[in-house]
């Protein structure tokens, strides 16, 4: 499973590494996006969502991560 750790800080917004491995990735590939920003995590859903890619949720104290397969 390729993880996309978003957390921290970093010079654009988080979004752009999420989208960016989202439309990299191989189909049937395993992923997992990871962040601590509550606004970027419900954007993250609903463009999954949007795409028709199912997903899981997994909350672990300040991060929140979807798994899905791509």
């Amino acid at each position: 499973m390729k993880c996309i750790d978003t957390c921290g800080s970093l010079p654009y917004s988080p979004l752009i590494p999420a989208v960016k491995a989202i439309c990299e990735a191989e189909k049937g590939e395993k992923l997992a996006l990871v962040t601590n920003d509550t606004k970027v995590f419900a954007d993250l859903k609903e463009f999954l969502s949007e795409l028709g890619i199912g997903f899981r949720e997994v909350y672990d104290h300040d991060k929140m991560r979807l798994e899905f397969t791509r």
